[in-house]
């Protein structure tokens, strides 16, 4: 069979001309390594680069033209498969990205590797120069000097040396170097090294069969009878070679030297073992066997069941009360997926819920999961990336990204609290992981469950009109928790007449009552505040000022334990003012309340009360969210208090209050989905009381308690939101009646950006006008195009670059996207040359 001798590469230079396959013959050498997926190294230009490869074919696409080889693999087993190649190119169409945007996204970060310069021996045949006297050629080993030769001796005992590394070794010898260079005595090469390497250990394991082994136990002398003790250790676990030198070492107290002297005798050899970071190693997960379904659990079971045994790609959208036991029908329809000998995804959206999914899962399934999140090292996201790659494990439990693990077979994908939108990337690409993981699992055949308890109105719409060829989930429901409990008593508390009845506290009477009741029980309570900080902004009293950033336009927040002030976008820090910098007042008071404001407060009002705080502050640690929750289930504390983190998928059987301080602050945000975002966030932490024997009470504190979002949340009435929220949604053009495009685009100066947001419109207008799409929605034709805009964007500079965007509301059978895509490359050429940055968000989730 002969092999394709031409490689089709997107090389990773992320420009709008390089964003398509380059053409490059494939030495002989490399044609079996070499799949659709590999990643090599490719000469591009006066450089060489990281590429994928995306095709193969056996003739350049272009008669007549000489194709540069391919220098590289750089991978035995190739990162990605055709079927993931395919996916990308899908994305970078569907979110208007650069197809090597696409696949980058699709590789853990250590293998997003570059190009490094080495130094090796040239080759002596060529190492040759014509002599000044006599213009014969003469090897140029009899004219080096002492210094050529220390050079020479130095990188021929390396084999290569990074260039980087040669010029610091020989800082004075930088003329030699490149005269040698120059001479061919040495030679320059580019090489692709990823950025981690696979974890390699010493281990031991036997030179000789275990019989020789066994009859020189009886020759060691007396002097070497530490040898002989490890000689025998190493053969009573004999079964378990190769051994770590580390554990042996430890295990009898021996040296290094000691089991070097039994490689000296040819007994032992010491090897180098690659080892996988595994993030859980010596962590032990309490076994689970399945439980015993109700009947809603077991008809949404059935009907899933069906489709995995059908080998059927359905999309299920499982719509469960808080506490109905969606985790459950997750991992029983994975066991029935396992026994297929297939793969299934979860994705989780925040980090946070990752401890208490990977206790679960893993105390079902055991070592056949792998764990992929922000959190852990490059190692061990990459080792567990391996696992799966490999084939060592049949679950990956993960946030987004892992949508894109490389299992080959998958048979269920699971995404878990559906609605949330951190399931949408905010870089390029800025994928919607429901949409990726619906279309990949279109490719494989494979079953899709969205689950949640308040559905986005896309999914839900979707679901009960069934209007969407490509996106009509089925409709499952549980209504019921699983344990037969009733759903938690919630009241809302009028806060504006908190303040007429002279309560000033950030607490209200019913909720200090609360706290004080769940004390007294010995109860626990989960309070959410959805701000982190000690307040939300600094003020001058006497003259107005307003502490801001000076990057962003934006208010600070003043944060008390390290006594600054801090911008959550760019990150900027400054001492917390005692004075005001312009009228030097000493009346700078801060307004607002922050998590940190709350427990302060807290151990005022209740002392001795024991507070454990979840926010952005004091979870930047590795492990610290797995570990404050350990602590809060320990019952080492009385309150769990923090932002959104503590609303979702937390599972305590003592909780039995749930306060929230602030149910307005979404509210008020330039968000067409800001009644949406207040509603699904105070569902589900309403849904963390009374989730077992206890019941629970929930109170909701706002300054609008007659706002339909908190009054149907107050009754856990999904359907009526949804009603109320359509009406709204319909009469202003917005998902789910249409869809969006947000184009943002960034400058330094101002008045430059205007003017090229204004020119970003109008071509968008007159490509649209052209093709007879341009017109509003209310026309309620079957094709429709509408650009608003441009404006200022509703936080106008970050990092000291103007922000402005139009947004794109459009429906039906049109390329919307393709259109957009063609627009913002009309105007690349001036934007690369004016520095102008153009960001197209495709089903936008955040509009700031």
């Amino acid at each position: 069979m002969t092999r394709p001798q031409v490689a089709k590469v997107i090389v990773d230079v992320p420009v709008k001309d390089t964003d398509r396959p380059f053409d490059y013959s494939i030495p002989e050498s490399m044609r079996a390594w070499i799949e659709v997926g590999s990643r090599v190294g490719v000469p591009f230009g006066h450089r060489t680069v990281q590429g994928f490869v995306v095709a193969l074919q056996e003739e350049p696409s272009a008669a007549g033209i000489r194709l540069k080889p391919i220098q590289e693999v750089l991978d035995v087993v190739p990162p990605l498969s055709a079927e993931l190649v395919k996916l990308a190119e899908w994305m970078s169409r569907k979110y208007a990205c650069r197809f090597i945007t696409a696949l980058q996204a699709m590789v853990p970060t250590a293998l997003k590797g570059k190009a490094e310069r080495y130094i090796s021996l040239g080759d002596p045949a060529e190492a040759e120069e014509e002599d000044e006297y006599s213009g014969t050629l003469v090897r140029i080993e009899t004219k080096q000097t002492e210094e050529a030769r220390t050079i020479m001796a130095y990188v021929a005992q390396k084999g290569e040396v990074p260039a980087l590394q040669l010029s610091r070794v020989f800082q004075d010898s930088a003329e030699t170097i490149k005269a040698m260079l120059r001479k061919g005595v040495l030679q320059e090469n580019q090489s692709i090294k990823d950025k981690l390497q696979k974890k390699m250990l010493k281990a031991v394991d036997l030179a000789v069969d275990a019989n020789e082994a066994e009859a020189a136990l009886e020759t060691f002398p007396a002097k070497a009878q530490r040898q002989r003790e490890v000689l025998k250790f190493i053969l009573e676990m004999k079964e378990l070679l190769p051994l770590p030198l580390k554990e042996i070492l430890a295990s009898l107290q021996v040296s290094a030297a000691t089991v070097k002297g039994l490689e000296d005798k040819g007994l032992i050899a010491i090897v180098d073992q690659e080892v996988f970071r595994d993030p859980y190693r010596g962590r032990r997960f309490k076994p689970s066997a399945p439980l015993a379904l109700n009947d809603e659990q077991q008809h949404a079971f059935e009907r899933i069941r069906g489709a995995l045994d059908a080998f059927a790609h359905d999309v299920f959208l499982l719509h469960g009360v808080t506490g109905s036991g969606k985790t459950e029908v997750y991992l029983q329809t994975i066991q029935r997926c396992i026994e297929q000998g297939r793969q299934a995804i979860v994705l989780v959206p925040e980090i946070s819920l990752t401890p208490q999914m990977v206790e679960r899962f893993k105390g079902r399934f055991g070592d056949q999961v792998a764990v992929m999140h922000s959190r852990l090292s490059g190692g061990e996201r990459y080792d567990e990336w391996r696992k799966i790659r490999e084939g060592k494990v049949k679950v990956a439990i993960g946030a987004r990204s892992a949508v894109f693990a490389p299992f080959e077979h998958i048979g269920l994908i699971i995404m878990d609290e559906e609605h949330e939108t951190s399931y949408k990337q905010e870089e390029s690409p800025k994928y919607h992981a429901r949409d990726v993981a619906i279309r990949r699992a279109r490719e494989q055949g494979a079953a899709v469950i969205l689950g949640s308890a308040t559905p986005s109105l896309e999914s839900y719409y979707a679901a009960r009109s069934q209007a969407d060829d490509d996106f009509a989930p089925m409709l499952l429901e549980m209504k019921l928790r699983a344990l037969g409990n009733k759903l938690p008593s919630v009241q809302i508390v009028d806060m504006r007449e908190e303040l007429k009845e002279g309560n000033r506290s950030m607490f209200s009477r019913p909720l200090h009552r609360a706290i004080e009741v769940r004390l007294e029980r010995g109860e626990q309570m989960v309070l959410l505040l959805n701000r982190r900080g000690y307040s939300t902004f600094v003020m001058c009293r006497s003259c107005g000022y307003v502490a801001g950033c000076p990057e962003c336009d934006i208010s600070l927040t003043y944060h008390q334990k390290s006594n600054n002030l801090r911008c959550h976008y760019c990150g900027y820090a400054a001492p917390a003012p005692s004075v005001c910098p312009d009228c030097g007042s000493e009346h700078i008071r801060y307004f607002g309340t922050g998590t940190q404001r709350v427990e302060e407060e807290l151990a005022k009002l209740f002392p001795g009360i024991r507070v454990i705080r979840m926010d952005v502050d004091t979870t930047t640690e590795k492990g610290s969210h797995e570990k404050l929750l350990k602590q809060f289930r320990d019952k080492k504390a009385d309150v769990l208090l923090g932002t959104q983190m503590v609303a979702k998928g937390l599972d305590f059987p003592d909780v039995t209050l749930v306060g929230v301080i602030t149910a307005d602050s979404a509210l008020n945000l330039p968000d067409f989905r800001a009644g949406e975002k207040t509603f699904q966030l105070l569902t589900q932490v309403a849904g963390r009381a009374g989730r077992h024997q206890l019941p629970g009470e929930v109170l909701i504190q706002s300054y609008t308690p007659e706002h339909y979002s908190i009054v149907h949340a107050s009754g856990h009435d999904y359907l009526s939101f949804v009603r109320d929220e359509l009406k709204h949604r319909r009469n202003l053009h917005y998902p789910p009646y249409c869809r969006l495009i947000l184009v943002t685009m960034t400058h330094e100066q101002l008045p430059l950006l205007v003017r090229m947001a204004e020119n970003m419109v109008t071509a968008l207008k007159g490509k649209a006008g052209q093709r007879g799409w341009l017109g509003s929605l209310d026309r309620l034709t079957s094709d429709a195009f509408d650009v608003l805009g441009p404006v200022a964007s509703p936080i106008p500079r970050i990092k000291n670059r103007y922000r402005f965007q139009c947004m794109v509301k459009w429906r039906g059978n049109i390329d919307a996207v393709g259109l957009v895509r063609e627009a913002a490359e009309q105007l690349e050429e001036t934007a690369q040359h004016q520095k102008l940055q153009i960001a197209i968000d495709v089903d936008p989730q955040m509009l700031m």
